[in-house]
């Protein structure tokens, strides 16, 4: 019996009165790409914060690969192979991008996985190439944008060689163009093209983000939140005319949707 890839089960996470994540279970396969919606404060970032190993749960579960995972540190989670990218950046500003990125470069997990990782200036770079801002390399974090500041997030965990990326609105502060641009990078990590070259299988991927038009294109499957509890779960068209989601983000019932 092969093992769940990423097994979340019975996840719960409180903060003094407030339950922000109850009781929460669903598994991730390794060819997947799942998006995590649901409205503002429903607990999307608890639990990416909760699988990456920045907090800690009050009861449940994390495996991955069938390894108990659990409260464990997040240099453990990752040299593990699972990477994470924050709705709130935070660079070594004072440092250049190409720096930023060369310190993951640095991570155990990136040291093993082969002869090519010692050159860390080339890796770096073809990390940032890869989120799409190359040619920022040599100017400090301080002066990027907020847009370009999450790619180079982005760049940072791809450096890991992640096999599960688990990414906290990355099309945040994005024009649509950009959105595009990186989306099809994203695609393209996926399914272990060019960054990916040590990827055969390319890189399994979690995607909070409230640009739903922009998610639902690159996702095979949405897991829906609402007040820290599991709603809905289905395809990207099953989730668009589910009745508790539209209830969820307009706050009116829905006694009937149109397919």
């Amino acid at each position: 019996m092969q093992l769940p890839f990423l097994e979340v089960e019975k996840l719960t996470k409180r903060f003094g009165g407030i339950v922000a994540v109850n009781n929460v279970s669903f598994r991730i396969g390794r060819a997947e790409i799942v998006g995590l919606i649901g409205p503002n404060g429903s607990g999307k970032t608890t639990l990416i914060r909760l699988i990456t190993g920045i907090l800690k749960p009050d009861a449940g579960k994390v495996r991955f690969r069938g390894d108990d995972i659990t409260g464990r540190r997040p240099w453990y989670i990752v040299d593990k192979g699972i990477a994470g990218t924050f709705q709130v950046v935070k660079p070594f500003r004072r440092l250049p991008c190409i720096a930023n990125v060369m310190v993951a470069c640095l991570s155990p997990r990136a040291a093993k996985r082969g002869e090519w990782v010692k050159r860390v200036e080339v890796k770096a770079r073809d990390a940032l190439e890869f989120a799409g801002i190359g040619d920022l390399a040599l100017e400090r974090a301080s002066v990027l944008s907020h847009g370009d500041l999450k790619r180079l997030e982005i760049a940072r965990a791809i450096a890991t060689e992640p096999d599960l990326l688990l990414l906290d609105e990355p099309f945040g502060g994005l024009n649509p163009a950009e959105t595009e641009l990186l989306a099809r990078s994203m695609k393209r990590l996926h399914t272990g093209g060019r960054f990916g070259r040590l990827h055969s299988e390319g890189a399994a991927m979690v995607i909070v983000e409230h640009k739903l038009m922009e998610l639902m294109r690159i996702v095979d499957r949405v897991i829906v939140l609402n007040f820290g509890e599991i709603i809905a779960e289905g395809t990207p068209e099953e989730i668009a005319r589910n009745e508790k989601v539209i209830e969820a983000y307009t706050g009116r019932e829905v006694t009937g949707v149109a397919s």
